[in-house]
């Protein structure tokens, strides 16, 4: 890697859910207007079908702002019949305030694509904390997060209102029980058939929609050569790669137009740039669509008949409805961390909740198959609740994982399903690629105390309890927790566009998996794309890459796959955090 001139952060104080501030009504409220605002209002205009629009935060990071750019670039009329809203390209544009008003003049632009089932929103602290790195070294550098252009689909109409009335029940009641906000009802979740024409956003369009955003904003190629990285955290490593060799203008002679051309290097976040999935060997799991093993034609017909799901989504844990469940989570440990949850309660028991929650919060076999006791048995505080649901001592994939803190405030045992925590001995080690690394863990006192969550700076604190899983080693250790729980909360319910994907193209992964196949990548024909530019490979020391370290890596310890988006800015050795400080090093150097 060389040598790097030393960067530092701006130092903030850390928030636990117990002193979380609450941002005040005004701020909610503009926040809410922004993103409203965002498709119908341009604050700024660079020309006819392009907005952009201020969105107010509660992120402790202040020297950092933040814009909605929506600009429009319609389908191809093959595509399909769908909203108006989805020829509309969206990113969240992060600046410092001291930086320039126009992107062309930026020392540099980092362009950011997401992983599967992950939105824009996902992106919010580590774009904000190498946006303050940069600028802690003299430099002005933006963050641009992209959306795919399924994300059109979502409706933040709940959380908005939510947010904007500190009232999560609200954002319930437009999901579940019909109730109007400003006249609007919530339409449902999209149906299989409602969602046809996902069917032709695959990877082909995925990288030319980002091929077209990057010349609309910045339309001299050479600019976007000298200033724009290319790179992305999980899926966007490998679409990234595509993005490398693919030729935009049909002639492979002619190489202005080439994706390689349009970046000046390559940044990974917990995932490589290469044309192979991270974590999964480099393949696409057939169980995932099983007429991968027929061909192409067998799985095109699959996407006609509606057999092959057009969104990926599975009865429970994945699907449409519980992505935007971690929103509404997200925006109850934002409000009030401490208060207590009844989410399980007052939102409508169905067989897609209630077996989510069994999956998720069941302490071993014997628990899940009796389906007694059920969370609901338990009381949680809002930010426990968030922590059940996403951190890695609890939730059991480990791509939806990061490490925010532990439990707390009464009996915690181990929580062996769906898998015990003795892989290694049991000789299962390779499970870990798909359930993580770290032990699970899970409250035992059903009918007793509130169950509280103990922040990741929190975490070996004089008063920790110190909570050991049954072989007598301690659950976690301060060096393991790197993510504030309640910037997460922030993260999933404060932006415009979400932390999550709710409609994941199915069609995306298909065609990664059959990409030698005929007429899927024929545009990837610059096979030089990948090692024409330089790249940083930053890793989460036990996310998806670990098992797999290269020479030049950048390794963060104690992290887990969402942390290399989610870490605090301080650590808890009082350091920098080591990924966006070398990505911002990376970018500057």
């Amino acid at each position: 890697m060389g040598r790097r001139p030393p960067l530092s952060l701006v130092r903030v104080p850390s928030r636990r859910p117990g002193a979380f501030p609450m941002v005040a009504v005004s701020v909610l409220a503009a926040s809410a207007l922004a993103a409203g605002a965002a498709a119908a209002m341009p604050v700024s205009a660079r020309e006819a079908g392009r907005t952009e629009a201020p969105v107010a935060s509660g992120s402790p990071v202040t020297e950092v702002s933040e814009s909605v750019v929506r600009v429009r670039v319609p389908l191809p009329d093959s595509a399909g019949p769908r909203p108006e809203a989805c020829d509309w390209l969206s990113y969240l544009r992060f600046r410092h305030e001291d930086g320039p008003a126009e992107s062309a003049d930026a020392d540099r632009i980092l362009v950011a694509q997401p992983g599967i089932l992950e939105g824009a929103g996902a992106f919010d602290s580590v774009a904000r904390n190498t946006v303050a790195a940069a600028a802690a070294s003299g430099a002005h550098i933006e963050f641009w997060a992209l959306d795919r252009r399924s994300n059109c689909l979502e409706d933040g109409t709940g959380v908005r209102a939510g947010l904007e009335h500190e009232d999560v029940h609200l954002a319930v009641d437009y999901y579940y029980r019909q109730k109007e906000i400003d006249g609007r009802k919530f339409a449902g979740y999209q149906t299989n058939d409602q969602v046809r024409w996902l069917q032709n956003v695959g990877l082909e369009q995925t990288v030319r929609d980002q091929y077209d955003l990057m010349a609309a904003e910045l339309p001299d190629q050479r600019a976007r050569k000298e200033k724009m990285l290319c790179g992305g955290h999980s899926l966007g490593g490998v679409l990234t790669a595509y993005f490398a060799e693919w030729d935009f203008d049909g002639n492979r002679a002619t190489t202005d137009d080439a994706g390689y051309n349009q970046c000046s290097g390559y940044f990974a976040l917990d995932t490589r740039i290469e044309k192979g999935l991270p974590g999964l060997g480099g393949q696409v799991p057939v169980e995932w669509i099983p007429l991968l093993q027929f061909g192409a034609g067998a799985v095109q017909a699959g996407f006609d008949t509606g057999i092959i799901p057009r969104a990926l989504s599975a009865p429970a844990v994945v699907n449409t409805e519980t992505m935007n469940l971690l929103a509404i989570a997200g925006l109850a440990a934002n409000i009030a961390p401490e208060g207590q949850s009844d989410l399980a309660t007052y939102i409508p028991s169905s067989f897609n909740q209630d077996m989510t929650y069994r999956l998720l919060f069941s302490k071993d076999y014997p628990t899940f198959v009796k389906g007694s006791p059920t969370v609901k048995d338990f009381r949680f505080t809002n930010a426990a609740a968030l922590g059940g649901l996403l951190d890695d001592h609890s939730q059991p994939l480990a791509f939806m994982q990061a490490s925010v803190g532990f439990w707390d405030g009464g009996k915690i045992v181990d929580k062996e399903f769906p898998a015990p925590n003795n892989l290694e001995e049991l000789g299962l080690g390779g499970l870990t690629r798909l359930l993580g690394t770290e032990k699970k863990a899970i409250p035992d006192e059903p009918g007793g105390p509130l169950f509280t969550w103990r922040n990741y700076d929190r975490v070996g604190a004089p008063d920790d309890p110190v909570h050991k899983s049954k072989d007598g080693t301690p659950f976690t250790a301060a060096g393991k927790e790197v993510t504030d729980i309640a910037e997460l909360a922030r993260s999933l319910s404060e932006h415009p566009l979400d932390f999550t994907e709710h409609y994941f193209p199915t069609r995306m992964v298909a065609d990664i998996a059959l990409a030698g196949a005929p007429g899927i990548a024929d545009g990837a024909v610059h096979e030089g794309g990948i090692a024409a530019n330089p790249v940083i490979n930053l890793q989460a020391g036990d996310g998806l890459g670990a098992g797999d370290p290269q020479p030049g890596d950048v390794i963060a310890p104690g992290y887990q796959h969402i942390d290399v988006l989610t870490a605090s800015a301080v650590q808890n050795d009082g350091e920098p955090e080591p990924i966006s400080t070398n990505l911002a090093a990376f970018a500057i150097r």
